[in-house]
């Protein structure tokens, strides 16, 4: 059984033309346009609110007290989640991958804003994650809470949902639409742009964070549409991984530059900046091009960037003197 959703974000976000960050990347003035999903609203905005309206409400109906969810140190999920339960009066507790550092600044910041309860799960793979988390869960039950624990990323079929909205809005906004671009990471949001808008037309470029991110779109994706969704029709770029999904590379510290230089849109270093990076090369190699209606899916993710010390300095490098 699908629960409704609840209300927690604000929709339809804008769609903004872009004819200055178009003309730096190589398309036409009226080619690019940006879906401003960095405004949805709740705690700093950002794409997981679109899925945690689902997985929420599902939680809300079966009684949950307090939302459990897992994700990297500076993970945008978790801090939505904590500000979800915020809104709603739950609590909150984050399962985090490593341990507690001396800098706590990002997300990690907001996370005790909005009076999440953090435990920190070690250097584990995800597996590990997954088992921290139910520990956690089993230990909030024996001390009589009742928790719900909502997936990393908060993607499923159930989250996924959100993104068909989204999808579904951009075809309304857009009509003509040829290519939406998006971070693609634990792919749910990617699944639900597909299931509205056709494999052809979602391209995804992967940030490092699953060994297979076009398994768990499939997935994902794959209930929510008649379209037969194959992994080998996909559009997925994973050229942006760099050393890895917590490391600054040299075209995502360039594609931070030009979003923030040419239209005042700031992006983050994992997600965002490697899907501007992932849309430049994807215009070099003639896989979108010129003529055509692109989108460029702004997913948030600012306070990252206060999290990611590499990130903050090459910022503060690229700042002048007179």
């Amino acid at each position: 059984m699908t629960h409704p959703p609840v209300p927690l974000g604000t929709f339809p976000t804008p769609l903004e033309p872009a004819p200055r960050l178009a003309a730096a990347l190589g398309l036409g003035p009226e080619d690019l346009w940006v879906k401003r999903d960095d405004l949805t609203g709740l705690g700093g905005g950002g794409n997981k609110i679109r899925k945690l309206e689902w997985t929420v409400g599902a939680a809300l109906a079966e009684g949950a007290d307090t939302l459990v969810t897992t994700g990297a140190a500076q993970s945008n999920h978790a801090r939505l989640t904590a500000a979800a339960a915020a809104r709603l009066g739950l609590d909150a507790v984050l399962v985090l991958r490593g341990a507690p550092g001396a800098a706590r600044s990002g997300n990690l910041a907001l996370d005790g804003l909005f009076g999440a309860r953090l435990a920190w799960a070690g250097e584990v793979d995800q597996a590990g994650l997954d088992a921290a988390a139910a520990e956690v869960c089993a230990r909030l039950r024996a001390d009589g809470k009742r928790p719900a624990l909502i997936p990393f990323g908060g993607s499923g079929v159930l989250g996924a949902r959100g993104y068909a909205r989204c999808g579904e809005e951009l075809r309304a906004q857009l009509p003509g639409l040829r290519t939406a671009v998006v971070a693609l990471g634990s792919g749910g949001t990617m699944a639900g742009l597909v299931a509205a808008l056709g494999t052809g037309c979602v391209l995804g470029v992967d940030v490092g964070a699953l060994a297979d991110p076009a398994a768990a779109v499939v997935a994902f994706a794959a209930p929510l549409t008649s379209e037969e969704v194959l992994a080998e029709r996909l559009r997925v770029r994973r050229d942006q991984v760099g050393a890895g999904y917590a490391a600054l590379t040299e075209p995502v510290a360039q594609a931070l530059r030009l979003a923030a230089r040419t239209e005042g849109i700031v992006l983050d270093p994992t997600y965002t900046g490697r899907a501007l990076a992932g849309l430049a090369a994807a215009v070099r190699d003639g896989d979108v091009r010129p003529g055509e209606k692109t989108v460029f899916v702004h997913t948030g993710g600012l306070p990252g960037l206060f999290g990611h010390p590499a990130a903050v300095t090459a910022a503060e490098e690229g700042a002048g003197t007179y």
